[in-house]
């Protein structure tokens, strides 16, 4: 079994009612089992002409799936839940695989760990909530360095709950 970590993310209709539905069809993937799942944080959009919030969180899994039908499967779940994947539009749902084990990888249409990882506080916040002390398997840092180290200052985020009856 791999130890697998993914962000997911929403910024059209309720986006943690998307996110709780993303995260219960992922666990009913054969192959996936799901450990635990971050606070949701509503975070300004980065790198899209949006002005739609988004509701972000990270989730980890264990999974037997090797890392590109891993992928296909959270492409399942985004196209079964009305993602448009063309750049730079508001989605239902975007999930993308973080980190798979240590696996490094530069495949087409998958690389490992996400490269983008060490620039976006919309990750790093909720990864630093289950695994702060997970480590990059390229950089050497653990996530909550990274976070620390994050330089970026226009990123606005905030924690914020589940509702009660939303718990995932």
């Amino acid at each position: 079994m791999a130890l697998a970590f993914i962000g997911l993310g929403s910024n059209l209709g309720d986006g943690r009612a998307n996110l709780r539905e993303a995260w219960r069809r992922l666990g009913r993937t054969t192959g996936v089992t799901t450990l635990a799942l971050s606070s949701p944080y509503e975070t300004a959009p980065v790198g899209m002409d949006s002005e739609k919030w988004f509701t972000n969180a990270a989730g980890a899994v264990e999974t037997t799936l090797p890392p590109a039908e891993f992928l296909a499967a959270l492409l399942d779940i985004e196209r079964s839940l009305g993602r448009d994947r063309s750049k730079g539009c508001d989605r239902t749902v975007d999930l993308d695989l973080l980190f798979y084990d240590d696996l490094t990888l530069h495949a087409e249409g998958l690389e490992l760990p996400h490269p983008e990882i060490p620039h976006r506080l919309f990750v790093l916040a909720p990864m630093e909530e289950l695994a702060p002390d997970h480590r990059h398997p390229l950089l050497e840092r653990t996530v909550r360095q990274l976070r620390r180290n994050l330089t970026v200052d226009d990123q606005q985020i905030r924690k914020v709950r589940w509702q009660e009856r939303e718990q995932p």
